[in-house]
C-alpha cells in the first residue's frame, strides 16, 4: 500500500482491478477542513485518462509492472510486433496500447514493453530517438528576423516543427514525450 504522501509522477497503482500510472498530481491545502489531493491518471489497458480527487492520507495498492527488453519487428496495419530479447517470443501490441508511440518506431529498434501480471500493456520509448528527415521545404537566409521554424516530415511518418536550417536527408533528434525538435545530429 502506498500513501498519498508517496505519490509521485510514473508510480503505477490498482484502481478499481486495472492498473493505473499517475501522469500528475497535486496537493492541495483547504482553508478549513482537511487537504486533498487531485490525481490525473493513464489507465495502461484502455489508454484512458481520467481525474480522481482523494483525502490526504488515504492510501492504494500499488500495481507492480514488470519490464522486458524488446526489439521492433514490423506491423500490418493495426497490430505491431516486438521480439522479447529473453525469450525470442514475438510480442503483439494493438495501435491503440502504442498511442502516439508508433509515430517513433524503426525496424530493430530496442524498447521496453510494461507487464502487468503477464499480460503486455505498453511500451516505454527512450527520452529521444533520432529520425531522419525525408522532407521539407528549403529554409532561406534571411527569412526571419528571430528563428524561425517550418514543418518536417520525418521518416516514420510524423511531422514536426524544425529550426529553417535543417533540410531533406539530415537525421535530427526528436523528444518523445512532446514530440519537438531537440537538435541536428551530425
Amino acid at each position: 500500500m502506498i500513501s498519498t504522501g508517496d505519490l509521485k509522477k510514473g508510480i503505477a497503482l490498482e484502481l478499481d482491478g486495472a492498473p493505473c500510472q499517475i501522469l500528475e498530481w497535486q496537493h492541495i491545502k483547504m482553508g478549513r477542513g482537511g487537504a486533498i489531493v487531485r490525481i490525473k491518471f493513464k489507465n495502461l489497458r484502455s489508454g484512458a485518462i481520467f481525474d480522481r480527487t482523494y483525502d490526504a492520507g488515504d492510501r492504494f495498492p500499488r500495481a507492480y509492472l514488470d519490464r522486458h527488453s524488446v526489439q521492433y519487428s514490423y506491423n500490418d496495419g493495426d497490430n505491431y510486433f516486438f521480439l522479447d530479447d529473453e525469450t525470442y517470443e514475438m510480442i503483439q501490441l494493438t495501435e491503440q496500447q502504442l498511442g502516439d508511440a508508433k509515430d517513433y518506431l524503426l525496424d530493430g529498434m530496442k524498447l521496453e514493453i510494461l507487464y502487468y501480471k503477464d499480460e503486455p500493456l505498453s511500451l516505454e520509448l527512450p527520452i529521444t530517438v533520432e529520425l531522419t528527415v525525408t522532407y521539407t521545404e528549403p529554409g532561406f537566409k534571411g527569412d526571419t528576423a528571430t528563428g524561425g521554424t517550418k514543418p518536417a516530415t520525418l521518416e516514420t511518418g510524423l511531422v514536426v516543427q524544425v529550426p529553417l536550417f535543417v533540410s531533406t536527408g539530415e537525421k535530427i533528434r526528436v523528444k518523445t514525450d512532446t514530440g519537438t525538435y531537440v537538435e541536428r545530429v551530425g
